[in-house]
């Protein structure tokens, strides 16, 4: 395989946005010692990451406390977010991610049930029904364009699933009532989308895709912001870079620890390309945006923020020492 003497990307983005797809799936880049290297170091991060945010007994920012007042309206403002991206891209043609234009009579209907949909979820009215309408055109998605569409639209799936569990109340605008269970399962669904869409785009589009990273900066050469501070690398090394940073966020969203720290962190580079790409970025990442407010707040709420870091991980110490009671 031949590179072109350009820099990659080390910020999240969606390539297939913006350049024609290329066809991914060749392992033999990210099969080779540095990308396999840094993946093992990414893991590392993330398992650090977990032990340390697991021994918090508080929020680890308490300066972003006040942003833990916004927990009863987190569904209502993930269901904005979810109904302004719908609306959006029904309005440019595009049917839940930006890669994906419709056109005819078919694609006009889909287009209008899009906007239609946006604009429910816009109005906070019955919600849970809305949200279960949008991970319904997942399918509709797949079976239009292929599996390959559905991990665009993961980050709109997440917040969906989010709202089936926990949609906002009929009262106080929208209020919720805190529920550490509802609230916990609402949580990891949300976290469990949006970091396993981050992963596969990894995989997808530089991993297994190092060709399409190369033709992105091609035709968009200020993505090189490591020139800017004159450090030069080969491509190789920039793709394997690129890949394992959007690696490590979707890890760490799926980790839960430290959220306040986590969400800083990864606003930089998301917010990074949007001077760059402007309104489809914009209206792309809306749904992240959203995920990440809702992340923040309840990562800043003094009991909240423990639901934010579940995982389930079974529970095995009674059976070991039970079995280990019958062995003796």
């Amino acid at each position: 395989m031949s590179f072109t003497p350009l820099v990659l990307p080390a910020v999240p983005l969606h390539e297939r946005w913006f350049v024609p797809s290329h066809t991914g799936g060749d392992w033999s880049f990210y099969l080779s010692w540095l990308p396999l290297t840094l993946t093992a170091a990414m893991l590392a991060v993330t398992v650090a990451w977990r032990l340390v945010g697991r021994r918090t007994e508080r929020p680890e920012l308490g300066a972003l406390s006040p942003l833990g007042r916004l927990v009863p309206w987190v569904p209502r403002l993930l269901g904005i977010h979810l109904g302004v991206t719908l609306l959006a891209l029904g309005a440019t043609g595009a049917f839940l991610t930006p890669a994906v234009e419709l056109h005819g009579t078919v694609g006009t209907a889909l287009l209008l049930l899009e906007s239609g949909v946006g604009i429910w979820l816009v109005t906070g009215v019955a919600l849970r029904p809305a949200a279960w309408l949008v991970l319904a055109l997942g399918p509709v998605l797949a079976a239009a364009t292929g599996p390959m569409a559905l991990l665009e639209c993961a980050n709109l799936a997440a917040v969906a699933a989010f709202l089936v569990v926990l949609p906002p109340s009929a009262e106080r605008h929208g209020a919720v009532e805190y529920d550490a269970r509802r609230t916990r399962t609402a949580l990891l669904v949300l976290r469990l989308g949006v970091g396993t869409a981050l992963i596969a785009l990894a995989f997808t589009e530089k991993f297994t895709n190092p060709v399409m990273a190369v033709h992105t900066l091609e035709e968009f050469p200020a993505l090189d912001v490591f020139s800017l501070v004159g450090i030069h690398l080969s491509p190789e090394t920039f793709v394997a870079v690129a890949g394992s940073v959007e690696l490590l966020f979707g890890l760490l969203v799926i980790s839960g620890a430290l959220p306040q720290v986590a969400v800083l962190v990864a606003m930089v580079p998301f917010n990074a390309t949007l001077l760059l790409f402007g309104q489809t970025e914009l209206v792309g990442h809306l749904p992240v945006y959203g995920v990440f407010l809702a992340l923040l707040a309840y990562g800043s709420h003094p009991r909240a923020f423990r639901e934010v870091r579940y995982l389930p991980v079974p529970r095995l110490r009674g059976r070991r020492v039970a079995a280990i009671t019958e062995a003796s």
